[in-house]
C-alpha cells in the first residue's frame, strides 16, 4: 500500500514560524523613492543574508541530524553552514562548477566542507543526495523538501500579516521553494493577493512546466541571477505552485541588473538573484499595491566588509 504524505497547507507555515522563532529575523518592508506602490520584503537583511535561512532552520530544527549534506549555489549553503555551527551539526555543501568562489569561501569560513562537482544544478543535487546516502547524513535540499518549503513560506506570512489588503506579491523563482511557500501562506486568506513568480528568461523551468502540465527540465543556464539557475521544478513545490500561482513572468539579465542597480542606489545591498522580483514588478507596471521580495544580499562587497553570520 502506498502511503502519501499529507498535503502541505497554511498550517505547516504557521508551525514553521513557531519552530523557527528566535532563529530567523522578522525582516522589514522597505519603500523606494519614486515607487510609492511597491514595497520590498527585505530578506537581504535575514540572518545569513537571504531567505534561505528560513527553510534551512525549519528543516534542521525538526530533523535533529548529526550531519547534513546540501546542494547549493551559495545562499542555502551559507544558511545551512551557519545553522550547523550554531547547532553543533556537521555540514557538507556540494556546489556545481562555476559557483561563486566568494560564497564557497564564506561557507568554509562557517566550518562546513565544500565539495565542487562538474555539471549543472541537477548533477550537483544528485551528487549531494548520493553522498548523504553513502555517509548516512541527512540531505536537506535547497527547495524540494516539505520543511524547507514551509519555512520559506514564513516570509510570505509576515508580508500578509503586515498588509492584509495587498494586491500582489512578486516572488523570485529558482528551485521554487519560496514561491511554493508564499502560495501556502496565502491559503485561506479572505482577500488573497495575486501571486506572481518571476524567473530569469534563461531559466524558465516553472513557466515551461506549467504550460506543459508536468515538470520540464531545462539546460544549465548562465544567467546573472546565479541563485536561480535551477533546471527542473521540485516534486514538492511544483504541485503547490501549479494549483495556486496566478502568473509566471520572465525577465532578462539586463532588467535584473537594472533592478539591482536601482536597489544599490537606494542603499539596498541586493544581489542579482535578490533583485529579480523587483525586475518583474517594474516590467509589469502593476497598478495596485504590491510587494517584491528581495530574496538575498550576499554580494561580493558584503563578503569584503562583513561575515555572513
Amino acid at each position: 500500500m502506498i502511503v502519501r504524505a499529507p498535503r502541505l497547507g497554511a498550517a505547516d507555515v504557521l508551525a514553521a514560524a513557531r519552530r523557527t522563532a528566535g532563529r530567523i529575523r522578522r525582516t522589514p518592508l522597505l519603500s523606494l523613492e519614486g515607487l510609492p506602490r511597491i514595497l520590498l520584503k527585505a530578506e537581504h537583511l535575514q540572518h545569513g543574508g537571504s531567505f534561505k535561512t528560513r527553510g534551512a532552520a525549519n528543516a534542521m530544527l525538526d530533523l535533529s541530524a548529526a550531519h547534513v549534506v546540501a546542494g547549493s549555489s551559495g545562499n542555502h549553503g551559507i544558511a545551512v553552514a551557519r545553522l550547523g555551527a550554531e547547532l553543533g551539526v556537521g555540514v557538507t555543501i556540494v556546489v556545481a562548477g562555476g559557483a561563486r568562489a566568494d560564497k564557497a569561501a564564506a561557507i568554509e569560513r562557517l566550518g562546513a566542507q565544500v565539495v565542487e562537482v562538474p555539471g549543472g544544478v541537477a548533477q550537483r543535487d544528485q551528487y549531494a543526495r548520493d553522498l548523504a546516502l553513502r555517509t548516512g547524513a541527512v540531505f536537506v535540499p535547497s527547495s524540494d523538501h516539505r520543511l524547507v518549503v514551509a519555512g520559506a513560506g514564513t516570509a510570505g506570512l509576515e508580508v500578509f500579516d503586515a498588509i492584509p489588503d495587498l494586491d500582489a506579491i512578486f516572488v523570485p523563482t529558482g528551485g521554487g521553494g519560496l514561491l511554493a511557500g508564499v502560495c501556502l501562506a496565502a491559503e485561506g486568506m479572505l482577500r488573497a493577493p495575486r501571486i506572481i513568480g518571476v524567473e530569469p528568461v534563461a531559466a524558465r523551468r516553472y513557466a515551461l512546466s506549467l504550460a506543459a502540465g508536468c515538470p520540464v527540465e531545462v539546460p544549465p543556464s548562465d544567467t546573472v541571477a546565479d541563485g536561480l539557475r535551477g533546471q527542473r521544478p521540485g516534486a514538492i513545490p511544483f504541485p503547490i505552485i501549479q494549483r495556486r500561482v496566478d502568473e509566471m513572468i520572465e525577465v532578462t539579465d539586463e532588467a535584473i541588473l537594472a533592478a539591482t542597480e536601482l536597489l544599490h542606489r537606494n542603499g539596498i545591498e541586493a544581489e542579482p538573484s535578490g533583485s529579480v522580483a523587483l525586475a518583474g514588478a517594474l516590467r509589469t507596471r502593476f497598478a495596485g499595491r504590491a510587494v517584491a521580495i528581495v530574496s538575498g544580499g550576499n554580494t561580493p562587497r558584503r563578503f569584503r566588509v562583513a561575515d555572513p553570520r
